[in-house]
């Protein structure tokens, strides 16, 4: 009885997705999510030297920045932010799903729409954007020449583009390993390994999606927004 009784109280903790260190699931999520928000923090610090760096040679050569922002397509960085904020969203109702036990099927249609729009900004960054820019000669180091009809290439401007591909290529790597992970937690989730005890390797990871989507909200106006320019300008 007594072996019996062990192995009922150790398939219920398995269920419940506790494993043997922790002594219960709210423990083993709120340390879930220190790890991750400790990540995060060092991703920020990352992230914030960058920032910085970029601001200040900003203020050192502005109109060169000015000059190379007008280079870039408006419209395709206006259509990413679109693209995250919309997988942000899509990424939440995934996480809601599996709170409110919904059926596996919907919070794997809710990710692989994630995954759907995050290869799309991916899509849309390399294929339009970054392919419209070695057309024009906007790669510097490899690529770099002033075409017919755009403005003199500067030093400054060398400079906002290498700017320009360090921050959005960074950006961009995180978002390949972002779709990564969701890729991990459908096959998690095929395999019935959540339920509404047990959601916590989703809701880690939606943090981590915001975190990449919000990046994306500070580079869009610093990038593409400088001196005055709107989508659709």
């Amino acid at each position: 009885m007594h072996d019996i009784a062990a192995h009922s109280d150790s398939h219920a903790r398995r269920a419940d997705g506790l494993v043997h260190q922790f002594v219960e699931v709210d423990q083993q999520r709120d340390a879930g999510r220190l790890g991750m928000w400790l990540f995060l923090a060092t991703e920020i610090l990352f992230f914030g030297g960058m920032f910085t760096a970029y601001t200040v040679y900003r203020s050192l050569h502005y109109q060169a920045f000015v000059d190379g922002s007008h280079e870039l397509i408006v419209k395709f960085g206006a259509t990413n932010t679109a693209v995250l904020i919309c997988s942000s969203l899509t990424m939440a109702l995934a996480i809601r799903a599996a709170q409110t036990g919904k059926r596996k099927s919907t919070i794997i249609a809710w990710l692989v729409t994630t995954m759907i729009l995050g290869i799309a900004f991916i899509a849309i960054k390399l294929y339009f954007e970054w392919y419209h820019d070695w057309l024009e000669g906007l790669v510097p180091g490899f690529h770099w020449f002033s075409s017919p009809g755009h403005a003199p290439h500067t030093p400054g401007m060398e400079q906002f583009f290498c700017f320009y591909f360090f921050m959005t290529g960074l950006h961009a790597l995180h978002m390949v390993v972002g779709v990564g992970i969701l890729t991990v937690l459908v096959i998690m989730t095929a395999r019935n390994r959540f339920s509404s005890q047990y959601y916590a390797p989703l809701e880690i990871s939606g943090l981590y999606w915001h975190f990449v989507d919000i990046v994306w909200i500070f580079l869009f106006p610093l990038l593409y927004l400088i001196g005055g320019r709107y989508p659709g300008s």
